[in-house]
């Protein structure tokens, strides 16, 4: 299996809307490891990895997130693969 990683923002109305435990759901579904994470400006950030067709899905998922989200932009960009193990939440 070719794995690739992924690190990115996610801005728009995605904190206080679950967003980061439907990313580690959805993340869980598709078999991805890394981690999500809200940041003190109102962004969340992401860095996952796994193989290339599930990291490309988790990618599409983020361009609109859960379904009380609002999603205005989402950066992402390759990364070196880190060697992790499970998808969490961080606080």
């Amino acid at each position: 299996m070719n794995r690739i990683c992924m690190h990115g923002y996610v801005s728009g109305r995605v904190q206080g809307v679950y967003f980061r435990q439907s990313t580690a759901q959805e993340a869980d579904r598709l078999n991805l490891d890394g981690w999500v994470r809200n940041l003190p400006d109102g962004r969340v950030e992401v860095l996952f990895e796994g193989a290339e067709a599930a990291v490309e899905g988790l990618a599409e998922w983020l361009k609109n997130g859960p379904e009380n989200a609002d999603v205005k932009s989402l950066e992402l960009s390759p990364q070196p693969v880190q060697g992790i193990a499970g998808f969490i939440v961080r606080r």
